[in-house]
């Protein structure tokens, strides 16, 4: 990937994040049983991502092309001011959560995801040019959000049964079994993008045109990025189950590490390749 990819693929990662983060602490949120303190965390880790991803949208071009790659310069715009409302409703939502106001909590967390998945949608219009079409470029993207907020929000969970290690396993078995079915989707998806042919094939004229087989940094996508943390997803949500909560979070932390170098290379290699990886 190009230095000039930099900033569009840093802001793609923490908003993916942030938005990520924010929709699936929804689900422990409706299902209950967790402590408040881990809901505290959680919409600070949405409101920590969403504020840095509004703060590298200044540096994103205006339109033209990143090293090649064409973009659609006419929902920039639309996409930095969703992403700065999406930054005040996570603020919102975290204000409320900290005060531990559950109804109004739940639902200014609702209205933030949806301003977090719209941002996410209008980054994929302005990313859907090359790509073989619009649906893989946003399905990739909330497929990428959703595995870096399970992961993320799991992992942080599994610190709350070490320090009570009385509470219901539910809300870990829910955000492992999230993970694992997020990653098979994502794997889906990578097929699928990789057998369609891409409108253009983005060149730049630092590095040259390199074939998708030939890259390495495609097959450490695969395996890093997708097989590893499936395989450790799988024995979190086993660990889980049988309450071994030391170990499941330890595995959580090492599939956090995988899936976020996951999603670096995808977005390098969209850049590279036009496939929504």
């Amino acid at each position: 990937m190009s230095v000039a990819a930099l900033p569009f693929a840093t802001f793609l990662l923490f908003l993916e994040f942030a938005a990520g983060n924010q929709a699936v602490l929804l689900v422990p949120q409706y299902r209950g049983q967790v402590a408040p303190g881990f809901l505290k965390m959680g919409a600070l880790q949405a409101l920590f991502g969403a504020a840095i991803a509004l703060w590298v949208t200044f540096a994103l071009p205006a339109g033209g092309d990143v090293a090649g790659y064409p973009l659609d310069g006419r929902y920039i715009g639309p996409m930095r001011v969703v992403t700065a409302v999406y930054v005040v409703l996570s603020a919102a939502a975290l204000f409320v959560i900290w005060r531990e106001d559950e109804r109004r909590g739940r639902l200014l967390n609702l209205i933030a995801s949806v301003a977090g998945i719209l941002a996410v949608v209008l980054a994929a219009a302005v990313l859907r040019l090359p790509t073989w079409g619009y649906a893989g470029t946003l399905l990739a993207l909330l497929a990428g959000a959703a595995s870096l907020g399970a992961v993320s929000l799991g992992m942080t969970l599994g610190h709350w049964y070490l320090v009570t290690p009385r509470l219901p396993e539910r809300p870990l078995n829910d955000l492992t079994k999230l993970l694992l079915a997020v990653l098979a989707v994502q794997t889906a998806l990578l097929i699928v993008n990789v057998a369609l042919p891409v409108r253009q094939l983005p060149v730049n004229p630092d590095t040259g045109e390199v074939s998708l087989g030939a890259n390495m940094w495609f097959w450490l996508r695969i395996g890093v990025g997708l097989v590893f943390p499936l395989a450790l997803a799988f024995m979190a949500w086993q660990s889980s189950v049988v309450r071994a909560m030391m170990s499941a979070t330890g595995l959580l932390y090492i599939a956090m590490g995988a899936v976020l170098a996951g999603e670096v290379l995808a977005r390098a290699l969209l850049f590279t390749t036009a496939k929504p990886l």
